[in-house]
């Protein structure tokens, strides 16, 4: 594969060539690239490296994946490329054997406040389905499972019953208040019924006579008979008439069936999704999107944050106790009594006034916020501020601690509570998303399931299981599914889509990645080569842009661009596996590899007088650490991928 002969004979070999066996660029011109002639062998890891400026992006990005992207364009129809930015065509003679092209790069793809880890990995999307499809509904007054009933239920129950057992098949009576009794027993006597039990004085009644006496009132224990039977070993046929029965007496019922067998025995059943007199939301994949307006907080609109008392405002330091001063507010001459009241009545509770506040248990923190018998607390204090917002005063003094805070209706889950009531082993939706990856994967690890569900659920699971091993591959453990997409760094954005795209199970297409290894640790960069290698297996064209060693050890294939930057590159200097860069002696890349060159350790570092010192960093994963970094001096913070760096 010579790289450097010229434009005439570089065209002639590339008629030779089958374009199964890989992509020939030939006469790539953009930029600074000078006429390249190369080829990207087909379904094999390809690393494209060299200095800074050399030509790398240019031959990848605006070269390659630009001729990709317009082809596919011009590919619609012009009604559809009327809809599409206008895509040039790149600076080259001709590319052949292209394949449909994707463009990892190093930038948060994002900046929308809906978009999540969650959502961008699709892992939500399927915990949606797995909810909607296994999810058990929980009253939260009872703890009891939501159920309802069907025909089917009913019928269960009657062939549980002794033979010789008789039992009636009841519906609730729901009359007009704007309706006499008589009219309403006329409409009963319309629909065909005839009679009605009593189960009071355990007595059928006519309806016929009913009409007649006036004195007859409807009670709480008065059913509409629909149906009475005796127990026996029913045939097709007549549990066909049974269920007609059954489905009937839903209906008039409104939802709700009683069977009453020997005239002791009280069954209820309901075809409506309710306990505990309250009628529950059936689960449904929308119910669990907060970017639908059907799953969504109506409070905070599926944002999580609302406008309200921002906690770290109202107590920046952790470090003080509520004696020291912790609530800023509660300081000056006239504000100081609601500090000087809450010390007097932590006294009979036996309130650590002088703890600092990190440090008080979750049930202290909230005394401290709500109050309690003996004290005011912190809400009570705004309460009274905004009561007084006709004064100039208290407007500003609001103003000061007001921002974005966790929404109180959702507690930051992002979901309408109904939503919430829905679980998988004890767990609800929102739990789940803020659990860190590794955690998550432990815990589907563990999930059980029974025979039915686990049959519902088993392709659900598959794809929720392979992109999690797939993000704790990619080094993404540290993060949770409620991540805010643009608090993502370049880095995590790019592996991040990474994921999807190996989820997507793509074949034959070309993807290309921008230095996908940055702000990786040595032990995570092995784990993102095995997944760039499972990209590569199930089809597809990998082509990198990197300057890791370890990367390019493990590349099938190394494009080296150089020999400088600038105009003074834009020119291939070699080309082949690791050990073939390694004998080039053109290469700038392969004089650092092999110890020709290298970066020379200062003797002596610089000496620092001075520091910047910071205490008690709890931000994100932090644990409320010290540290300091001098000035003047070049300083470098090391650590694993999501180590706190």
């Amino acid at each position: 594969m010579a790289k450097v002969a010229p434009a005439k004979e570089k065209k002639e070999n590339s008629k030779n060539h089958s374009v199964r066996d890989g992509i020939y660029i030939q006469g790539a011109r953009m930029h600074n690239l000078r006429n390249v002639y190369v080829e990207i062998p087909r379904n094999k890891l390809t690393v494209v490296t060299g200095v800074s400026g050399s030509g790398k992006s240019s031959l990848t990005i605006d070269t390659l994946f630009a001729e990709g992207q317009r082809r596919y364009a011009e590919s619609l129809s012009a009604y559809a490329r009327q809809f599409l930015m206008r895509m040039d065509k790149p600076d080259v003679d001709h590319i052949s054997g292209l394949c449909p092209a994707v463009a990892i790069e190093q930038k948060v793809v994002t900046r929308t406040p809906r978009s999540t880890v969650g959502s961008m990995t699709e892992i939500y999307e399927f915990l949606r389905l797995l909810f909607a499809r296994v999810g058990r509904t929980i009253s939260p007054i009872s703890g009891k499972e939501v159920k309802k009933d069907d025909v089917g239920d009913v019928l269960n129950a009657i062939r549980q019953l002794k033979t010789g057992e008789k039992f009636y098949i009841l519906a609730p009576l729901h009359f007009s208040k704007n309706r006499k009794t008589s009219e309403e027993l006329h409409i009963l006597i319309q629909k065909g019924f005839s009679r009605i039990y009593d189960h009071a004085q355990k007595k059928v009644m006519l309806i016929d006579e009913l009409v007649e006496d006036a004195k007859w009132k409807m009670g709480p224990s008065s059913y509409l008979l629909v149906d009475r039977l005796v127990a026996k070993k029913f045939d097709e046929d007549e549990e066909n008439r049974i269920a007609d029965s059954i489905s009937l007496a839903f209906y008039e019922g409104e939802g709700s069936l009683v069977m009453i067998s020997n005239e002791e025995t009280f069954y209820h059943f309901s075809n409506r999704f309710e306990l505990d007199g309250i009628l529950f939301e059936e689960p449904v994949p929308n119910l669990f999107a907060f970017n639908n307006p059907y799953g969504a907080c109506p409070v905070c609109e599926g944002y999580s944050q609302i406008l309200g008392i921002d906690k770290d405002l109202v107590i920046p330091n952790h470090r003080l106790s509520i004696f020291d001063g912790a609530v800023a507010p509660w300081k000056g001459d006239k504000l100081n009594w609601w500090r000087e009241q809450f010390l007097k009545g932590a006294k009979s509770i036996s309130f650590p006034t002088h703890k600092p506040y990190g440090e008080l248990t979750e049930k202290q923190k909230e005394i401290l916020w709500n109050g309690h018998e003996g004290a005011y607390g912190i809400h009570d204090f705004f309460k009274e501020v905004e009561q007084n917002l006709y004064k100039v005063q208290f407007r500003v003094l609001l103003s000061r601690y007001r921002g974005r805070t966790t929404c109180t209706s959702c507690n930051g889950y992002r979901l309408r509570k109904e939503a919430l009531y829905v679980k998988v082993n004890g767990m609800h939706i929102g739990e789940l998303c803020k659990m860190p990856i590794r955690d998550l994967a432990n815990w589907f690890s563990k999930l059980s399931l029974s025979a039915h569900e686990s049959t519902i659920a088993k392709r659900i699971l598959i794809e929720i299981n392979q992109r999690i091993e797939t993000m704790l591959d990619v080094g993404l453990g540290y993060l949770t599914l409620d991540r805010l997409a643009n608090s993502l760094s370049g880095g995590e954005s790019q592996r991040i889509q990474l994921t999807r795209c190996i989820g997507s199970n793509l074949t034959n297409s070309l993807y290309i990645l921008d230095e996908p290894s940055i702000g990786l640790h040595s032990r995570d960069t092995d784990r993102l080569i095995k997944v760039l290698k499972k990209l590569r297996d199930l089809g597809n064209t990998v082509v990198v842009v990197e300057h890791d060693e370890s990367m390019m050890r493990s590349a099938d294939h190394i494009i080296d661009m150089g020999p400088l930057a600038s105009h003074l590159g834009g020119e291939v200097v070699a080309e082949g596996n690791f050990e073939q860069i390694l004998s080039s002696e053109k290469s700038l890349t392969a004089s650092y590899l092999n110890g020709k060159l290298k970066i020379e350790i200062p003797h002596q570092p610089r000496k620092h007088k001075h520091f910047i010192k910071i205490e008690g960093a709890s931000e994100n994963n932090l644990k409320n650490i010290d540290v300091q970094f001098p000035l003047g001096v070049f300083t470098v913070i090391s650590g694993v991928s999501g180590s706190g760096k």
